[in-house]
């Protein structure tokens, strides 16, 4: 069954979940954030990020992504994918208060991060798994969602009968996709129709190099 929206929980306190995928697990933690730190935060990324627009080269053909992105990192390292190459921008100070309170929430430690902004409901990413060598063999992921909702699916890489998962993604959430999630299934955010207001997500991982390939 889907998840329903998680906005009415009380908005200062986290309330956390449990999703099994398989061998995989997903912890979601709702009202991470309070809605004013949030409303605060997405307000504060979005003026001052230096988002990028970028192009992927795919089969001889530049595709422009459906999203704005940016990424920091440690010094040196370098992100490179699809013949786009990132070079890592300083910590933001918001950045690095978004990643003490995830350590502070989840226990885990990150030295990188990618953010996306999703404009409206036609900035979408598509099915993918974070499954770079660098990040090691059963990376943890995590993601913190800013402004609207919006949902995230996930599918098995092989066992294409078993039904997809959708997860809504609330305002100052944080989901962290545990081990071997990255291995065995793929994830995308879809187009949704209709007016959506704008979308940041911050998603962390730890990288295990320093200039990167894929």
């Amino acid at each position: 069954m889907d998840q329903p929206s998680l906005f009415d929980n009380e908005p200062d306190t986290p309330t956390y979940q449990t999703f099994v995928l398989g061998d995989s697990k997903i912890q979601y933690v709702a009202n991470a954030f309070t809605l004013q730190e949030a409303d605060r935060l997405f307000q504060g990324l979005l003026n001052h990020i230096p988002w990028q627009t970028a192009s992927l080269s795919i089969a001889g053909n530049e595709h422009k992504l459906p999203r704005l992105q940016c990424w920091m990192a440690d010094e040196g390292r370098t992100y490179s994918y699809s013949g786009l190459k990132l070079n890592p921008h300083p910590w933001y100070p918001d950045v690095l208060s978004i990643k003490a309170r995830l350590k502070q929430l989840s226990g885990h430690s990150f030295n990188s991060v990618l953010l996306n902004l999703y404009r409206d409901g036609s900035d979408s990413v598509s099915w993918h798994a974070d499954d770079e060598i660098e990040l090691g063999t059963n990376p943890v992921i995590a993601s913190v969602s800013l402004g609207a909702e919006r949902i995230l699916e996930f599918k098995p890489k092989l066992n294409l009968k078993v039904p997809k998962k959708r997860i809504v993604l609330g305002n100052g959430s944080i989901l962290i996709m545990g081990k071997n999630l990255q291995n065995n299934w793929l994830h995308q955010l879809p187009k949704l129709s209709g007016y959506i207001a704008p979308r940041i997500s911050l998603t962390f991982r730890e990288h295990l190099f320093g200039e990167t390939q894929k």
